[in-house]
């Protein structure tokens, strides 16, 4: 009985050539390779990858630069969780719904009202009765470290023209724990053309 040949079939000498599997790979930053194959595997079978194209993932996931951690995340958080706050506090007059945007200490910089939770709120009672009406325009927010600067023009308060107003607000692990101000009442007429904001 004749042995058969590792390369030839039951039927004879005819031998069968292994077709070289196409593969195509796109790298993505980030995500895995993806490999596409023209021929459709057996069942539980995985396409054949050569060699090269290995090393050219490989290269390629190499050479991608690694992310540096953005310092404008945490400062774009900062702006909008003051916005948020100053919104509740001033714009809505509401201390009960802004106390969620504070830490469990608030310190008080600003010369009208007492230190502490207790002093915020009952200047925030005192304000919204006294002016009902004010509200105010945000024209400039910045943000650097753990510090928020807002920029205001106030209306319908005391002044007539309304008031000039730098808030500025220090962060504490996501909530806003002390406050500064400065309000200059905007005069009738200036020296420039400029306005105040």
């Amino acid at each position: 009985m004749a042995k058969k040949s590792k390369r030839s079939g039951a039927t004879g000498g005819r031998s069968k050539s292994k077709g070289k599997t196409k593969v195509k790979v796109r790298a993505q930053v980030g995500s895995k390779a993806i490999a596409k194959s023209g021929v459709k595997p057996k069942s539980g079978a995985k396409p054949k990858t050569s060699a090269k194209v290995k090393a050219s993932v490989r290269r390629t996931f190499r050479k991608a630069p690694a992310r540096k951690r953005s310092t404008v995340d945490p400062l774009a958080r900062n702006k909008q969780l003051v916005l948020a706050f100053y919104n509740k506090i001033i714009g809505e007059k509401d201390y009960e719904g802004a106390r969620r945007y504070m830490g469990a200490e608030y310190r008080q910089h600003a010369p009208y009202a007492t230190d502490g939770h207790a002093g915020i709120a009952q200047w925030v009672r005192t304000f919204k009765e006294s002016w009902p009406e004010h509200r105010y325009e945000v024209k400039k927010v910045v943000a650097e470290g753990d510090l928020v600067v807002l920029h205001l023009h106030g209306m319908n308060g005391p002044n007539p023209h309304g008031e000039s107003v730098v808030d500025i607000f220090r962060i504490e692990n996501g909530k806003v724990v002390e406050h500064w101000d400065v309000i200059q009442p905007i005069p009738e007429t200036a020296d420039n053309a400029n306005t105040m904001f």
